[in-house]
């Protein structure tokens, strides 16, 4: 017997809209980690992205019906949310800070290195992340958004446009210049880090 597809994000909005608590717990799942990810790739710190997400839901829970599908798919919307956020915690802060080791796994999936890993390479896996991370937070904030869209979260162009409220145009310029900053950056620390050569080598995208 087939199983019954998964409703679609409008679908769940829908039913948000009209009370339905087990939908928004559905969408709640549905996009909790990567807007997460978004935020914590944007900040650098696992409290701000945790915070960031909840107020990106219950921004969707107050106002919701502000949602435009013919601007944007709703994932689009929920990143926009999670971008004006992250924005305004960093300009109240006014500063910028590593990633913080408390905020789980690094970055694809990498955890802590297994009994059987060859200690050196977990060593140069666990510091070529770490380097990207400092490389990714370190851009300004328009070219660190267009790369963590696009690079890290594989948006299309469209669907990054409709997060940052620009033209496609525009995200392909800040993609473009964001990429060159970022590589630029890390071949930088390459000769201090052999094990980041092949990573400004082989790019980002």
């Amino acid at each position: 017997m087939r199983e019954p597809a998964s409703p679609n994000d409008d679908d769940l909005l829908r039913r948000i809209q009209a009370g339905d608590e087990a939908a928004f717990t559905a969408l709640y799942r549905r996009w909790q980690g990567p807007l997460y990810r978004f935020a914590v790739r944007m900040s650098g710190r696992a409290a701000v992205a945790e915070d960031v997400t909840q107020e990106t839901f219950m921004t969707l829970l107050r106002g919701g019906g502000g949602f435009d599908p013919s601007r944007g798919s709703l994932s689009a919307y929920l990143f926009g949310i999670a971008r004006h956020r992250v924005q305004h915690r960093l300009e109240r802060e006014h500063s910028y800070v590593p990633m913080e080791g408390a905020g789980g796994a690094p970055e694809g999936g990498a955890g802590l290195p297994a009994s059987d890993d060859d200690p050196h390479d977990a060593l140069a896996r666990r510091e070529r992340i770490e380097r990207v991370r400092d490389a990714v937070l370190s851009l300004p904030l328009h070219y660190r958004e267009a790369v963590v869209l696009c690079d890290l979260h594989h948006a299309t162009y469209e669907e990054a446009a409709a997060a940052l409220g620009c033209a496609v145009g525009t995200v392909r310029s800040r993609l473009h210049r964001g990429r060159e900053l970022l590589l630029g950056k890390l071949r930088s620390v390459a000769d201090a880090s052999p094990a980041l050569r092949r990573v400004s080598s082989a790019g980002v995208s």
